[in-house]
């Protein structure tokens, strides 16, 4: 029986393996590239995590928020641009997505009034950026969405064939 570490603020890569009970040595075996010392150092903090090592967990261990949480957290370009999207459930998302929506049905026109001439005024600023926020709020939501659905794809929850011909039923110029 594998040690389980008492450590406090585990980094997701750890967390994740353990709740796989996988010891590092059998992450190892899984992840094929990676040394159990190289996974420790990253489980550890000791150093990053290159994008095709994270590439490579968020698929053996079935985990997608692996690459956002890099992303999110690690990644410089990332850490400005991508926001760190919290793992939830199905309901959750979708009714965060349509009070969101819902919210924006509503700020819809004002839009439209602080664009019409191309400039953002002084006095259309406030609005304009709490817009932005409303809007920002979507997006996450339907991040999140997407987390969701790779998850379920990695875990057989959803049929990926099945998936990915709708998906492309939908990009073809008949769909």
């Amino acid at each position: 029986m594998a040690r389980v570490s008492t450590k406090e603020n585990k980094s997701p890569y750890q967390t994740t393996r353990e709740s796989l009970k996988l010891t590092r040595e059998a992450a190892s075996e899984l992840l094929e590239a990676m040394s159990p010392e190289r996974i420790e150092k990253i489980e550890n903090d000791r150093t990053m995590p290159h994008p095709d090592e994270v590439l490579l967990m968020a698929q053996k261990y079935k985990q997608p928020r692996l690459c956002n949480y890099y992303c999110a957290n690690q990644c410089p370009i990332g850490q400005q641009y991508v926001p760190e999207i919290k793992v939830k459930d199905l309901s959750q998302i979708i009714l965060e997505m349509l009070a969101s929506l819902n919210s924006m049905q509503k700020e819809k026109d004002r839009l439209i009034e602080i664009t019409v001439d191309g400039k953002i005024s002084g006095d259309e600023l406030a609005d304009f950026v709490a817009i932005q926020e409303q809007l920002e709020k979507i997006s996450v939501a339907v991040e999140t969405l997407q987390l969701w659905s790779e998850r379920m794809l990695a875990t057989g929850a959803i049929d990926p064939e099945q998936y990915r011909a709708y998906k492309e039923s939908l990009q073809s110029p008949e769909g």
